[in-house]
């Protein structure tokens, strides 16, 4: 059998960045923005954040895990992009084939409503809250921003490439908290009340592991299995901080 799929699959998020810690407080607050107006692209990471990334790669040098990543595609966000950096500098994939960049896996754009907690979209666009009130976070884009199925739509491509080039190999994916859950969606075949239910249990850890394993028993011809959701194994095992950013925010950011 030819092998369609990488051999293990690691979907990471970024480690904390000054956006989370923005949003935090904001909503601790009660406040309507987060005093971020700068680009997102550019936000970086926070000091634990670095940490965690660190943490990540030490737990992978440490031989933690079944053999270190090959290839890492990363979202093209300072923060996830050194995150992956930080990742490898610790030991983390020892000789990658390629870390680069892809633009695919960037974090969900919010449009007009960057930056804005659910109290300042409530009163600077009531129309938008309620528009996401009747159809939903996943089918809500607002404008100039991106829906749930925006984002899966560009990371179908984005795996169809992973399949391509990368069959057989040791595969990490740095990216957003979204990015991850949809990544799920597509993977696992779930539905808009699938992905939705795993959301509302909880956040994505910062530097925590999703992993998929290629089982050729599993189908036709073989797919990829899920192993562990959300592991921060990693970070407790260096005794790093865990955290996430709550998605109490009706823009937030992952």
């Amino acid at each position: 059998m030819t092998m369609r799929w990488p051999a293990v699959l690691w979907l990471v998020r970024h480690g904390e960045s000054a956006a989370n810690v923005a949003w935090a407080a904001a909503a601790a607050e009660g406040r309507g923005h987060t005093g971020l107006f700068g680009r997102d692209v550019d936000v970086p990471l926070s000091t634990l954040g670095e940490q965690q990334a660190d943490a990540l790669g030490r737990w992978f040098a440490d031989g933690h895990e079944d053999g270190r990543p090959e290839v890492i595609l990363t979202s093209p966000y300072r923060r996830a992009r050194h995150t992956a950096d930080r990742f490898r500098t610790a030991g983390g994939c020892g000789r990658c084939e390629l870390v680069t960049p892809d633009e695919r896996l960037r974090e969900k754009e919010t449009g007009i409503l960057d930056g804005m907690t659910q109290r300042g979209v409530r009163e600077a666009h009531p129309d938008q809250a309620e528009f996401r009130r009747v159809l939903g976070k996943f089918y809500h884009r607002p404008p100039g921003g991106e829906s749930w199925c925006d984002v899966i739509l560009r990371l179908r491509a984005l795996m169809d490439t992973v399949s391509l080039h990368y069959a057989g190999k040791r595969v990490m994916l740095v990216a957003h908290q979204v990015v991850v859950l949809c990544l799920r969606y597509i993977i696992e075949n779930l539905d808009e009340e699938g992905v939705l239910a795993i959301d509302r249990a909880g956040d994505v850890a910062n530097c925590s592991i999703t992993e998929y394993r290629f089982d050729p028993e599993v189908g036709p011809s073989g797919a990829l299995v899920l192993v562990r959701y959300n592991a921060t194994a990693p970070l407790e095992y260096l005794s790093a901080p865990v955290t996430s950013a709550p998605d109490r925010i009706m823009a937030a950011r992952g």
